[in-house]
């Protein structure tokens, strides 16, 4: 039986932002799609996930994806000469990006663009010793940022052939499980080691090409949106352009690695997922992978 979390406070705009809490100490804080098509991505993303889009401080190059009103994500136009990745990046805060840039490179990862100031902080594109990309970010965080948090629309998945190292490396270098007050708690659970973010699961590491995992997936950090029919979503993928990668299946419990028509690889959830958030915020059904027949109407993608 799946337990319904109390709705947060309303969200102020989406425009809004506030500041980094000092308690936030390596927490999940945004995922972002770096894609040479807006426009083609949000009439993607639209369609399958059910997102509304608007402009950001940050010019007409960047959207902030909605569902509900609720901030989920963001797009940014990237060309070949930025050499970013056409793909889903997760953000993680940290309190002094120069420092958790360099405890990544102490540890053998990479660091690809950064840290670089804009209008809202500093960030940093990086990559861990087995080359899974992720960000750090210091800075301003998404309004009303202790709700957010605690009802996250979305939740992160690293696959991955190392998974206590991976563990190890991520906790150094974000400070998880750390003496400090608010930072993330790591736990093994369930065959996979958890990070847990205000008591709620935010990330799991697993390894790959496991049941944990699926057996046609590579090492990567995935980013998983709950939807009501996971089926129906992968289907929608797929008339718009973009395709299946792989299916599993636990239980009542159905998860699909998408990728979108430039390549970039997410994951969809059902049905557990999907009924938490949308009674966490009081969201309605409403995506093209809603109007599929077999679409179930427990809650929506976010």
């Amino acid at each position: 039986m799946v337990s319904t979390p109390s709705p947060p406070r309303s969200h102020r705009p989406p425009a809004e932002v506030t500041e980094l809490a000092g308690c936030t100490v390596g927490a999940p804080c945004w995922a972002s799609l770096a894609t040479p098509d807006p426009r083609r991505a949000e009439d993607f993303y639209g369609a399958v996930l059910g997102w509304e889009f608007r402009r950001t401080s940050l010019g007409e190059d960047f959207r902030m994806a909605l569902w509900a009103g609720v901030p989920t994500a963001s797009l940014g136009c990237t060309t070949p000469a930025l050499q970013v990745a056409l793909d889903w990046t997760p953000y993680f805060c940290v309190t002094d990006a120069d420092e958790a840039a360099a405890r990544i490179v102490e540890r053998t990862g990479t660091i690809a663009v950064g840290p670089v100031r804009i209008p809202l902080g500093r960030g940093a594109l990086a990559a861990d010793r087995e080359g899974n990309r992720f960000g750090i970010w210091e800075g301003q965080l998404i309004a009303d940022w202790e709700s957010w948090r605690a009802h996250r629309p979305w939740r992160l998945e690293l696959r991955t052939g190392h998974m206590f190292e991976a563990a190890i490396f991520y906790s150094e270098v974000l400070e998880w499980a750390c003496a400090r007050h608010g930072c993330c708690e790591v736990r093994y659970e369930h065959g996979g080691v958890a990070l847990r973010d205000v008591g709620n699961v935010a990330a799991r590491i697993v390894p790959a090409g496991t049941a944990l995992s699926g057996e046609r997936t590579s090492p990567r950090w995935n980013v998983y949106f709950p939807v009501p029919n996971a089926d129906a979503a992968a289907e929608a993928a797929s008339r718009h352009g973009g395709g299946t990668i792989g299916r599993f299946v636990a239980g009542d419990h159905r998860t699909a690695l998408l990728h979108d028509p430039h390549g970039a690889v997410f994951g969809v959830e059902s049905p557990s997922g999907s009924v938490i958030i949308s009674a966490a915020f009081g969201l309605r059904p409403g995506a093209d992978s809603d109007r599929s027949p077999r679409a179930g109407r427990s809650g929506e993608a976010a």
